[in-house]
C-alpha cells in the first residue's frame, strides 16, 4: 500500500513510525487517539503481502492482508495520522530527538522514533519454490495448517528445526512427509518421536517443485523420485529491516530461537538507544499479525508516557522561569519548527 495522506509541510513529529504494517498502524492510531502528531513511512513492502488471506486475528480472521491494512490506515488518519510513502534511508540524533532522511530527499525530524519495518523472508533456494510463497509453499502451521488439514503435507528440512516444524504440523494432518534436503538426520530421541508419531522421513536433496493448474502437486528428488504433496512447509530466513538504524548504532541480534534476528528491547520495545522503540516483527521475527498489532499498541502507551512526562519537565521548568533562554528556544521550536532559522 502506498501513497500519502495530507502530510503537513512541517517536518517535525511528535514521533515518526518508520513502517506502515500492522504493528505501525496500531500505534500511530493509539498516538493520534493521546493527540500526538505522527507520521508514519510507508515503503509499501508487507511481509505477508503474498498470502490470500489472514488468518488467527480475532474478528479479522479471513480477511485479505491489504484489506487490514487499509481499514488500519482509515483508522489512524482519523485521528490525524499523516502517512508518507517512501523508505527510511538513515537516522540521526538531531538535539534532542532524531532525524530521519526519506529515499524522496524529504528528511523529517521526531522527538520518538518507533521502527516496525519488519522481516524480508527469505526462502530456501529450491527452483520453483518463491513463486508459490504464500500460497501452497508456507511456514506457519496456525496460519495456514486448517486450509491443508488432512492433505498431504511436506516439510522441508533446512536444518535443526526441521523435526520441531514437522512435529507442529502432524497437528493438522497424518498424511505428514519430513524431507530431509540438507538438514542432517535426526537423533535417534527425534527419530523415536517421528516414527511415533507416524511421520514419513525421506532422504535426499529436493531439486524442484511440481505444479499443475497453478496447485502445488509435489516435490522432486536429485534422485528423480517425485514426491505427491498439496503443500509445503518451509523455514524461512527472516532479514530484519534494520539498515536505517545503524547510524544510531542498532544492529540486528540472533533471536533466542535459533530462527532470525531482531533489534533487542524491553517488554514495551524501548531499545538500548533512550526514545527509540522497535514493535512487530523487528522487535520478534516469529510474532504473527495479532502479536505485532498488540506489540505496536504497547510501543505506543510507552512512547506517550514518555513524552507526557518530557512535556511535564519542561512545563515545571517554564513555571519556574517563564522567560529562560532555554525555553524561548523551546517554545520557538514547538510553533515555528524549521522556519525558525529564517527569523
Amino acid at each position: 500500500m502506498t501513497g500519502n495522506t495530507q502530510v503537513s509541510s512541517a517536518s517535525q513529529y511528535d514521533v515518526v513510525v518508520v513502517g506502515a504494517g500492522p504493528a505501525g498502524l496500531s500505534a500511530a492510531l493509539m498516538l493520534g487517539r493521546a493527540r500526538r502528531s505522527v507520521l508514519v513511512i510507508d515503503e509499501g513492502r508487507p511481509r505477508n503481502a503474498p498470502a490470500a488471506h489472514m488468518h488467527g486475528f480475532l474478528s479479522r480472521d479471513g480477511v485479505t492482508p491489504g484489506d487490514l491494512l487499509q481499514a488500519g490506515r482509515r483508522e489512524a488518519e482519523g485521528y490525524g495520522g499523516a502517512v508518507q510513502a517512501g523508505r527510511a534511508v538513515s537516522v540521526v540524533r538531531d538535539g534532542d530527538g532524531f532525524a530521519i532522511e526519506l529515499d524522496t530527499g524529504r528528511t523529517v525530524r521526531a522527538r520518538r522514533l518507533l521502527a516496525t519495518a519488519g522481516v524480508v523472508d527469505e526462502p530456501p533456494d529450491v527452483p520453483g519454490l518463491a513463486p508459490r510463497w504464500g500460497r501452497d509453499v508456507v511456514h506457519c502451521p496456525y496460519c495456514h495448517g486448517w486450509e491443508f488439514r488432512d492433505q498431504p503435507i511436506g516439510v522441508l528440512a533446512t536444518g535443526p528445526l526441521g523435526v520441531k516444524q514437522a512435529l507442529q504440523f502432524r497437528q493438522w494432518t497424518d498424511r505428514l512427509t519430513l524431507l530431509l534436503h540438507t538438514a542432517p538426520r535426526p537423533a535417534d530421541e527425534e527419530a523415536e518421536q517421528l516414527a511415533a508419531r507416524r511421520i514419513t522421513v525421506v532422504d535426499g536433496e529436493v531439486t524442484g517443485v511440481e505444479v499443475a493448474e497453478d496447485r502445488l502437486t509435489g516435490v522432486r528428488l536429485a534422485s528423480g523420485k517425485q514426491i505427491p504433496l498439496r503443500a509445503l512447509a518451509v523455514a524461512p530466513q527472516p532479514y530484519p529491516r534494520a539498515y536505517f538504524l545503524t547510524g544510531l548504532g542498532l544492529v540486528p541480534t540472533a533471536h533466542p530461537s535459533g530462527l532470525g534476528a531482531y533489534i533487542a528491547a524491553d517488554a514495551t520495545g524501548l531499545t538500548a538507544v533512550p526514545g527509540v522503540w522497535v514493535a512487530g516483527n523487528l522487535a520478534d521475527p516469529n510474532a504473527n499479525v495479532l502479536a505485532s498489532a498488540a506489540s505496536g499498541s504497547t510501543a505506543a502507551g510507552a512512547i506517550n508516557g514518555d513524552l507526557v512526562a518530557e512535556d511535564t519537565r519542561y512545563a515545571v521548568r517554564a513555571h519556574r522561569d517563564p522567560f529562560s533562554p532555554a525555553m524561548e528556544a523551546r517554545v520557538c521550536e514547538q510553533v515555528l519548527g524549521d522556519r525558525r532559522h529564517g527569523l
